[in-house]
């Protein structure tokens, strides 16, 4: 099926080009949503006269979409999960949690505009990317931790087992000064008895 494009889609083409799709995609994706038109001859005539509007609207809706990039690109965003003590989540992290997570921080995204670059199972820092605009694309922060306390610490650059590393060695060192101290102490006694 023979469709005109009347904005650019990824791996598909730019606006007004005339391409072909299968119909099933052309039918429940580019004509439903306005991205694409019926090749006809009438269609092709009224795209022609309307590429000068159409362009003139991308163009304005591609600056509102770098503004607001400018604005979003490296943000982090908290997202409070439960986790196993090796930090893997019971569940992931999706695209509606992040553009929950933006939404609540003042940004404007939709689910649809967030795509994971890889799939977030495990507590850290991850990063998704935002499609603000066919043209325009942003790369936000998902700080995924079990407290708010913990994602201040990741956000610092420590991660959660590295802090318990340096927690257990920091008891074990505890430990092992008040053995030292409690065999001293027994020595002396020791001594004591001696003399």
């Amino acid at each position: 099926m023979q469709v005109i494009l009347l904005e650019r889609v990824a791996k598909l083409g730019q606006m007004g080009d005339i391409v072909d799709v299968k119909p099933g995609y052309a039918r429940n994706f580019l004509l439903p949503q306005g991205k694409a038109q019926t090749a006809s001859d009438a269609n092709v005539k009224a795209f022609e006269a309307q590429k000068a509007q159409l362009e003139a609207r991308n163009l304005e809706s591609k600056k509102e979409a770098e503004a607001m990039a400018a604005k979003l690109d490296g943000q982090q965003f908290i997202v409070i999960r439960s986790a196993s003590d090796a930090g893997a989540l019971y569940g992931s992290v999706s695209p509606r949690d992040a553009a929950e997570a933006a939404t609540e921080a003042g940004f404007s995204i939709d689910r649809k505009q967030v795509s994971v670059i890889v799939p977030i199972k495990e507590l850290g820092l991850h990063a998704m990317a935002v499609k603000l605009h066919p043209e325009v694309s942003a790369t936000i922060v998902m700080n995924v931790a079990r407290s708010v306390e913990e994602a201040q610490l990741q956000a610092s650059g420590k991660s959660i087992q590295e802090q318990a590393a340096e927690d257990e060695a920091a008891a074990e060192f505890e430990i092992a000064e008040l053995f030292d101290d409690i065999g001293g102490a027994a020595s002396d006694d020791d001594g004591d008895i001696d003399a």
